[in-house]
C-alpha cells in the first residue's frame, strides 16, 4: 500500500457520510464549512477526488480489475442517485 491507495479509499468512504447528512439535513462540519449544500458538495468533491486518484494510479481499465473498489464505488453511486427518494420515503410530512 502507498499513500495514493490510502487517499483513494479515504476520500471514497468520506464521500458517503457528508453526502448522506447533506441530503438528510443533518449537521456535520465539512471541508467547505457547515451546512447541507456544503456537505453535499464536499461529498461530491471527495467522490471525484477518489475516482481521479484511482484512475491516475490504475487507469480506467483498473476499475474492472479491482472488485473491492468497484463494489464500494457502486454502493456510493446508487446512493447518490437514490438519496432524495430515501429521504422523502423516511421523512414524509404527517398526513401524506
Amino acid at each position: 500500500m502507498n499513500i495514493i491507495d490510502f487517499l483513494t479509499g479515504l476520500t471514497l468512504m468520506n464521500a458517503m457520510p457528508h453526502f448522506v447528512l447533506g441530503i438528510w439535513k443533518g449537521k456535520m462540519m465539512s471541508g467547505f464549512g457547515m451546512g447541507n449544500t456544503k456537505n453535499i458538495l464536499w461529498g461530491l468533491t471527495n467522490f471525484m477526488l477518489s475516482i481521479g486518484l484511482f484512475i491516475y494510479k490504475y487507469g480506467v481499465k483498473g476499475l474492472l480489475q479491482n472488485p473491492i473498489y468497484l463494489g464500494a464505488l457502486s454502493v456510493l453511486v446508487v446512493f447518490f442517485l437514490s438519496a432524495k427518494l430515501w429521504y422523502k420515503y423516511y421523512y414524509k410530512e404527517p398526513g401524506n
